[in-house]
């Protein structure tokens, strides 16, 4: 079972905190990949959920452990020039990651080869998955 810490959270959401570099790497020394927002905007990379905040460079996202969730088209362009695991869906019920793993929206059907999506927020408990990703990924360990 792949674990994977919703943009660095453990033990539910701190929108403090949640997609700072630090905090990704706080959540990975724990041995969870981290799924992470990110933007490009002005030929630069940039992390946060609802606007660029923290500025990165591309060595940063080509870490084995991050799935990066492209937040803007311009993301998803460069992302794919990287040696990176990256993914884009908006509000589609399923999408395929760069990797070739099947991302669940929440509350959608699991699928066994899928990645299950904060599944507290919907109380899903069928977690017959390949993954999941959470807020409170401490719980699932």
């Amino acid at each position: 079972m792949i674990l994977i810490s919703h943009r660095g959270n453990l033990e539910g959401k701190n929108e403090k905190l949640e997609n700072h570099p630090d905090y990704i790497e706080e959540a990975k020394k724990k041995g969870f990949d981290v799924e992470i927002d990110v933007w490009f905007v002005k030929n630069n990379f940039f992390l946060g959920h609802d606007k660029p905040q923290f500025r990165v460079d591309s060595k940063f996202l080509e870490d084995q452990k991050l799935w990066c969730h492209s937040k803007n088209s311009d993301a998803l362009k460069e992302l794919s020039k990287l040696n990176c695991h990256f993914f884009w869906h908006n509000t589609d019920d399923y999408t395929i990651t760069s990797r070739g793993f099947i991302w669940i929206y929440p509350g959608k059907p699991v699928l066994k080869n899928g990645i299950c999506v904060i599944p507290e927020k919907t109380k899903n408990t069928n977690l017959d998955c390949r993954g999941i990703c959470s807020d409170f990924i401490e719980s699932y360990k």
